[in-house]
């Protein structure tokens, strides 16, 4: 049991580490998005998914591990909490310590990612609206209104006002 509790230990010091990284990123990441600078988000991108490997790897082996303290707990793997495993760990101090200081770091590395990540959402949602406001207008401006010129046939020759249907001529 007790070479269990080290290795899920040590697991959830990787998985902070590993959560710090990805903060990191996040946080490079915001000034970029203000900037609109695409090859460097999408590069910062990349290493976010690399990181998202990695701490998917680690997941599956807390998983296991919580799985075998579970087995030997005669607990059920799916309800077992690490609360619950600090909680029972009352007797060994020195352990309950170290589960308990590792759980929080990663809470907070998880918390704080939580909310760069949100952050970084907000900033995206506004360069999109910026993005659509820009493509309205310009459409716009291309679909002026038509005048009120007829033909002899009392039929509208709808001629648009101020807006040449060309596009850009480069000799000009």
């Amino acid at each position: 049991m007790a070479s269990l509790m080290e290795n899920l230990i040590d697991v959830l010091e990787k998985q902070s580490s590993e959560y710090e990284v990805l903060l990191g990123l996040s946080q490079q990441k915001t000034p970029i998005i203000v900037s609109g600078d695409l090859a460097q988000l999408q590069e910062i991108t990349d290493k976010e998914q690399e990181q998202v490997s990695i701490l998917a790897n680690l997941d599956k082996k807390r998983a296991e591990i919580t799985a075998d303290i579970a087995n030997v707990l005669n607990k059920n793997a799916e309800t077992l909490k690490l609360r619950d495993l600090i909680a029972m760990l009352s007797a060994r101090p020195t352990e309950q310590k170290a589960l308990a200081a590792a759980h929080d770091r990663l809470g907070a590395a998880v918390h704080e990612l939580k909310r760069v990540n949100e952050q970084n959402k907000e900033l995206l949602d506004n360069a999109l609206e910026m993005i659509s406001f820009e493509m309205n207008l310009v459409q716009s401006t291309q679909s002026a209104p038509e005048t009120a010129n007829y033909n002899k046939g009392a039929y509208n020759t709808g001629n648009t006002m101020g807006v040449s249907t060309g596009r850009f001529d480069a000799k000009q």
